[in-house]
């Protein structure tokens, strides 16, 4: 789910699992909160969906050793009861290279210093992103007041790399159903060129059963996406909100067997919302991971 989404879900299921346990002991719900910060990177387009439930934003370091803080809306935090409250997701785009910094607020707020201080200092700590990412942890960690602290203390560093787009290939497809034998050949020409013919058989069965769900049961434009790393997957985005549902179909049923075969022939696959629309997609081994 989208960041902003999944937030919402989590945020009712707070709510329900306390209202549960105060029914099982006649009581009044008790108030559990939590925070959260939800990120999402797509290493296609090098860009981050984000969305926060009162936790503190990322730092984003780009490769020069610039420091930014993402203004994200800050959100309530998780159990409170504030559901008319909306959480909403930023997209930023972040440059090749560039460090992303996740902690807690027991690592930028004390009880003498206002967190902006505390933020100045994570973020000064880190402008030096050609270190380790190792070294840069010890760095930050040095900075911490030695009083014990008033929270949790937690850093999570990441560095970000983007796809070589010659291992990734997309096409935009009518909504027809004489564009699935098209989509097929598209596929088998890329996997040839990827020296992956082995695969080819295979892809093109996927490839058709995803197609044509998307022409059946989804909306258009559509577009086919292959991408070669550490596992081959297969792409299919549409602009319908209908999202596929795996079916056991009986002997006498005419349909509904398409996703049952894709579940068979590949390690994973599963579907997700997708701006304008939704995607689902399929992984297959490659040779180097058998």
């Amino acid at each position: 789910l989208p960041p902003d989404e999944l937030l919402a879900h989590l945020d009712d299921t707070f709510q329900r699992l306390a209202e549960q346990d105060a029914d099982a002991a006649d009581q009044t719900p008790t108030v559990v909160g939590a925070t959260c910060l939800y990120a999402v990177y797509d290493p296609i387009t090098r860009r981050c969906t984000m969305a926060r439930a009162g936790h503190p934003p990322p730092a984003i370091i780009d490769p020069q050793g610039r420091v930014t803080f993402p203004d994200l809306p800050t959100g309530a935090p998780l159990g409170l009861g504030l559901r008319l409250v909306p959480f909403d997701a930023v997209e930023v785009e972040l440059p090749e290279g560039s460090l992303l910094a996740f902690y807690t607020d027991g690592l930028v707020e004390s009880r003498d210093d206002d967190i902006d201080i505390g933020m100045h200092r994570l973020g000064t700590a880190l402008a030096q992103p050609e270190r380790s990412l190792e070294d840069l942890c010890s760095s930050v960690m040095e900075t911490v007041p030695t009083q014990a602290p008033s929270d949790d203390v937690t850093l999570l560093l990441v560095r970000i790399h983007t796809l070589n787009a010659a291992h990734i290939a997309s096409w935009d497809l009518p909504t027809e159903p004489a564009v699935v034998s098209t989509a097929r050949h598209l596929a088998a020409h890329q996997l040839s060129e990827w020296g992956l013919e082995h695969l080819v058989p295979t892809t093109e069965l996927i490839i058709s059963e995803l197609v044509t769900n998307a022409i059946h049961h989804g909306a258009g434009p559509i577009r086919l996406r292959l991408i070669q790393h550490q596992v081959l997957t297969c792409e299919v985005f549409d602009s319908g909100k209908c999202y596929p549902r795996l079916r056991h179909a009986r002997i006498v049923d005419e349909n509904g067997r398409g996703l049952f075969l894709i579940a068979q022939l590949s390690s994973r696959w599963g579907f997700r919302s997708a701006t304008g629309g939704k995607l689902v997609w399929v992984e297959q081994d490659l040779p180097s991971t058998l």
